[in-house]
């Protein structure tokens, strides 16, 4: 199986790099509906330009239009997928479910992938969108080779194999939208997971101010054998946020392992060079089922650089240090302890006499008042910089046919293996006195240059009896332009482009809204029976058993399993995406973000229904929404809003803080002295948000949608009031 190497793209720089160094494909970002909002990214203009270079090397471009969508964006977000498709793009990446099924339907032939953001961590959600048309699905960084191995679903397979984690499910973290409103569902996440939290068990302290959600990085060279013998379609690299250094270095590393995997690659000398450029740490990832420790790195969230040696000396003017590895002027060091660094200007041997390298015992200027011996860490190899900034050629083989009889024209073909063009020039003569022979024309035709086009082969049928007379201005002529042909026809290259008018029908709803519930024990369940809740959900699977038979009863089912259907019961309340028609009696969960108007129609049409609001949309979104709704479809939706209590703010694989299972009294604290509970339920942990959400707008909102309560410890008397409230 020929596996892709996909390589991000931040800004025109990196592509270059990529391309260079040996991508299949790339995947950039416009500069809306990114999931990378803080890269560059590209305008239209060089979104064309990026679509005419990739294509000229045979390199396939995705572009991600992976944010969730909201009901007055859809217009402008359908335009700029209209615009990609036509101008020649390979593939969207797209995470919103109602713009996956919308697109779908209205560009039947534009390829679209599923991404990393749409939370593919089952075999069902893969078959799902393998039956919506969806060619690829990135699937969730939490699964395991062998899981994903295992998936016995013919969609094509997108795996990362390098690069930050994130320590959520993606398209399941609400950390920083709940706090600062910057959804990373929108692809504004401000990296809470970076941030410094002390971890407590009732009033004791267990971890204080340690990374404790902040992860290693992804790097799987070290088990590549594996991956070369999966059944995934596509390798992807993580890093649309990183330097054009990084990115062509990475691209140029796994190119190696892909090409020349049984050859001599010296893994040591390249991880080092790569430590240099970006390293938190590196894992192997749940991909390769590493343990909860492995994952993390508590003590350092940011560039930790490459150990080179140890501070043996200091004062007030001068460090003293013993290396273990080379030093460079202009190189950048950072002092691990202290978190102290800078670029060393001044190199220094034991005389005191300055030097461009030093191998053992040297002095760096004391520029950042380091007070105490330290580990001594390289985080900028100018050296290396200056090598990678240094683009490789990257050539496209190509053959020439040339045809030299004496009475017939002159003529010349050049094929790439998919595109053949001919070129004919003046009736070739007899020579008189200046024959040219084969070899010159081979030199002539084969002088390519600085072209991106390299001539494995050229086949030459001649008068080889006869004396010939070619102009060698003609030879040139013809070559420039057969090279100008194929540059054009290679980056011009041009799907067919289907758009078809779409009519959505009205799915008539009979609205009666109410109160819905979800408790975390029997009190709390009987206590909404008896107020009346239009539907009580638990989460505890023998609290459902005892109270099933009430009609008004749903389990929550556990969010991410490697399959769904064996979780569910009768009645259920769902947040990941499945064929929802083989199955009555379910309800969609915030955690399906729906953010549009379309997301809730196919989710209707598919028998899932009632469906709750995303709890990122304000209230005003969520009016804006109703009125979309039944402007576009005549009828009012059946939705739930999410009225009142604490929201799931991140969800992660394992127990990564090392707590007792089913415990709710742990909590995170962060340097606001903000509170998050947090639990770990045998499989995931669950980080819930510092503070409750409260609906303002009641009065409105009531009328047209369910209002969801989430109970967490309130008693009798404080249910009593809130339903009093919401009525």
């Amino acid at each position: 199986m020929k596996h892709e190497l996909l390589v991000p793209a931040g800004n025109v720089e990196c592509l270059k790099q990529a391309i260079a160094n040996g991508a299949d494909a790339v995947y950039i970002g416009c500069k809306d509906y990114s999931a990378r909002k803080f890269a560059d990214n590209f305008t239209n203009e060089e979104l064309i330009e990026a679509i005419k270079l990739c294509h000229l090397y045979g390199v396939k471009i995705y572009v991600t239009m992976n944010t969730l969508v909201k009901d007055n964006e859809v217009p402008l977000y359908l335009g700029q997928v209209e615009f990609l498709y036509k101008n020649g793009v390979d593939a969207l990446l797209i995470q919103d479910f109602g713009m996956i099924c919308l697109v779908r339907e209205k560009y039947p032939e534009l390829e679209i992938h599923a991404s990393v953001q749409a939370n593919t961590s089952s075999k069902e959600t893969a078959e799902l969108f393998y039956n919506l048309g969806v060619k690829r699905a990135v699937f969730s960084r939490e699964l395991s080779l062998a899981e994903i191995n295992n998936i016995n679903v013919p969609i094509e397979k997108e795996v990362f194999i390098h690069g930050a984690l994130c320590v959520s499910y993606s398209g399941c973290c609400l950390m920083s939208s709940m706090l600062g409103g910057r959804s990373g569902n929108r692809g504004e996440c401000a990296g809470c997971c970076r941030m410094s939290y002390t971890l407590k068990h009732g009033m004791r302290v267990l971890k204080e101010n340690k990374y404790l959600l902040s992860t290693k990085e992804l790097n799987t060279a070290s088990k590549f054998k594996e991956l070369l013998d999966s059944n995934i379609t596509s390798f992807k690299i993580e890093g649309r946020m990183k330097s054009p250094e990084y990115v062509g270095f990475v691209t140029k590393y796994y190119r190696s392992l892909i090409d020349n995997y049984c050859t001599n690659i010296n893994l040591e000398e390249e991880t080092n060079k790569l430590k240099t450029l970006y390293n938190r740490g590196f894992t192997v990832g749940r991909l390769f089922n590493c343990s909860d420790q492995d994952l993390m790195n508590i003590d350092y969230p940011n560039h930790i650089g490459l150990e080179i040696g140890k501070v043996i000396g200091v004062d007030d003017k001068k460090i003293k240090i013993k290396l273990d590895k080379p030093l460079n002027q202009q190189d950048g060091i950072r002092f691990l302890n202290s978190g102290k660094g800078f670029i060393v200007n001044y190199l220094y041997d034991l005389n005191q006499n300055l030097i461009n390298t030093a191998t053992d015992i040297c002095y760096v200027d004391n520029k950042v008042e380091l007070k105490e011996n330290d580990i001594v860490c390289k985080t900028l190899d100018y050296n290396l910089m200056k090598e990678l900034q240094r683009l490789p050629a990257r050539k496209i083989p190509v053959t020439f046919k040339v045809r030299a009889y004496i009475g017939e024209a002159f003529s010349v073909q050049i094929s790439d293996g998919t595109n053949t063009i001919k070129v004919s020039g003046n009736i070739v003569e007899q020579a008189t006195t200046a024959p040219i022979d084969d070899n010159r024309i081979r030199e002539q035709i084969e002088k390519l240059g600085d072209t991106p086009f390299i001539s494995t082969s050229t086949v030459i049928e001649s008068s080889k009896e006869e004396f010939i007379f070619i102009n060698i201005k003609e030879i040139n002529d013809i070559r420039r332009t057969l090279v100008e042909k194929l540059i054009d026809i290679r980056m011009n290259l041009k799907k067919k482009v289907v758009i078809k008018n779409i009519q959505l029908q009205p799915i008539v709803k009979n609205i009666k809204p109410g109160i819905v519930v979800s408790v975390n024990n029997r009190e709390q369940l009987e206590v909404c029976n008896k107020l009346g809740a239009k539907r009580i959900y638990v989460s505890d699977e023998r609290l459902y058993n005892e109270y099933k038979m009430f009609e008004n009863v749903f389990y929550k089912v556990p969010r991410n399993r490697l399959f769904i259907e064996p979780n569910l019961k009768m009645k259920n309340l769902v947040a990941e995406y499945f064929d929802f028609s083989k199955k009555d009696f379910l309800v969609g969960d915030y955690g399906l973000n729906v953010s549009n108007i379309y997301t809730a129609y196919y989710l209707y049409k598919m028998n899932l229904c009632p469906v709750t609001l995303s709890v990122e949309l304000t209230e005003d979104e969520i009016i804006n929404f109703i009125n979309s709704y039944i402007k576009l479809f005549n009828t009012y939706p059946e939705i739930e809003i999410f009225g009142y209590g604490k929201v799931e703010n991140m969800l992660i694989k394992g127990n990564i803080l090392d707590i007792k299972e089913n415990d709710k009294d742990y909590t995170l604290i962060n340097n606001k002295n903000e509170v998050f509970p947090v639990f770990f339920d045998g499989v995931n942990t669950h980080i819930i948000n510092c503070k409750n959400l409260e609906l303002k707008n009641i009065a409105i909102l009531k009328k047209y949608a369910d209002i969801r309560l989430e109970f967490d410890k309130e008693d009798e008397k404080f249910i009593g009031k809130l339903f009093n409230k919401f009525k």
